[in-house]
């Protein structure tokens, strides 16, 4: 019995020893832990007295400053030494700004004033000892995000409806401006689209990146658009289909980004106000608010651009010995003549200058010298891949295409529209 107590004391003896490192060890770890900081444009915020507003109407860079305990010569001296790296007098209403003020001082004192123009971009004039002025940019995450959707009325409610961007809309319009006639699209076409969507501050939402790969069935015809660099030289992407042809053309068919198609090529067309006569229409009519850009629908050399009876002010482009376009009622052109321009230029803004009844551009497009429908024209398309970086591209999409297949539409779980995937594959 002598020896079980004494083995039991000495177990005993030995558990406690070891325990109590333990506990030692624990409240060691408690005593490092650093407290949480508040770190934001590169400042601990818990060292200052921080004040967040926006800029309002008549508000100067001096008055938010003089609000805030700064006398004038200082915020003279701020102002000069500032704008070599920001004009001060380019503050926005309604755009944030921060200021860090002292808590040591009873007046609370600005030390260092920060401006946001927009979400990502800030700039920071700290003053607490000499002026330093410098432009950052918070840091963005970028994920990759799908998305789907079934058409209502138009690409750009559908997206808005279901709480994606705007900005994702005219990326997609983009892709498939030389294939798709946005103003025509149907209820019930559909889309599935894979694209990089940027954050800041981890879950904030700053604007929609690369789209990497897209479907657009429009009137139950399938597109398919997948991201590809064809040459190692520029690096620069281009969208082709699933079967290796460019969905760029030498043409874009509209030369909006935004409006509306109101009026088509038509030489029956009967119009009350001239007693329904036959007064042809030889242009295509696209309407959007004054001052909304207008685009060369291709590359090429401005011919003219003047201002000429009821078609007002206007531009016309050369783009090669077939091929011009026309653009009337402009309020202004953006070009002379001699310039080349590039396809996507602005090259003026809509207006109503010449024979008008509301603000829109008349498309007018010539073929060997003839004025012809460009909706009903065979355009010519760009360059083919060479064989080698064909079959590079062929051997690349098959993931991605899977991808985007599997992307459900709203409603509907985990469907794979087959017959759909078939008759692109045949296409």
């Amino acid at each position: 019995m002598k020896q079980i107590a004494v083995s039991l004391l000495a177990f005993a003896t030995l558990t406690a020893c070891n325990e109590e490192p333990k506990q030692q060890e624990i409240v060691s770890e408690r005593q490092v832990e650093e407290p949480t900081q508040h770190i934001e444009f590169g400042y601990n915020l818990d060292d200052y007295l921080v004040k967040r507003d926006t800029v309002r109407n008549g508000d100067t860079f001096g008055e938010i400053l003089e609000r805030n305990a700064i006398g004038y010569p200082k915020i003279f001296e701020i102002a000069e030494k500032a704008r070599d790296t920001f004009d001060i007098r380019k503050l926005q209403v309604g755009k944030p700004y921060t200021l860090l003020c002292s808590k040591d001082d009873s007046l609370q004192r600005a030390q260092c004033f920060i401006y946001q123009p927009n979400k990502v971009d800030y700039v920071v004039i700290d003053f607490a000892d000499s002026v330093e002025t410098r432009l950052s940019s918070k840091p963005i995450r970028v994920a990759e995000q799908t998305a789907s959707g079934v058409i209502n009325d138009n690409l750009w409610n559908t997206l808005h409806d279901q709480g994606l961007s705007f900005e994702l809309a005219l990326e997609m319009s983009i892709i498939y401006a030389w294939t798709i006639d946005f103003f025509r699209v149907q209820k019930g076409d559909r889309f599935k689209v894979v694209y990089d969507e940027k954050f800041i501050d981890d879950s904030i939402s700053v604007g929609t990146g690369r789209i990497k790969a897209a479907f657009f069935e429009h009137k139950g015809e399938p597109f398919y658009a997948f991201e590809f660099i064809a040459g190692s030289v520029k690096g620069i992407p281009d969208y082709y289909d699933n079967n290796a042809k460019n969905l760029r053309r030498a043409f874009l068919k509209s030369p909006l980004k935004f409006g509306r198609l109101s009026s088509r090529y038509n030489l029956k067309r009967r119009i009350a106000y001239y007693g329904y006569k036959i007064r042809p229409h030889k242009g295509t009519d696209f309407t959007a608010p004054i001052g909304t850009p207008i685009l060369a629908t291709a590359n090429g050399t401005v011919t003219e651009s003047t201002r000429r009876g009821g078609n007002g002010k206007y531009v016309k482009i050369r783009h090669n010995s077939m091929y011009s376009t026309q653009y009337l009622h402009m309020k202004a052109q953006n070009v002379k003549v001699g310039q080349h321009v590039k396809q996507g230029d602005v090259i003026g803004w809509i207006g109503m200058t010449g024979n008008t009844g509301g603000p829109h551009v008349c498309y007018r497009f010539w073929k060997n010298g003839r004025q012809v429908d460009p909706f009903r024209e065979e355009l010519p398309e760009v360059e083919a891949l060479p064989d080698t970086i064909k079959t590079r591209f062929l051997e690349y999409i098959p993931p991605i295409k899977e991808q985007l297949d599997a992307i459900a539409y709203p409603g509907v779980i985990g469907e794979v529209d087959q017959e759909v995937v078939a008759k692109a594959d045949q296409s």
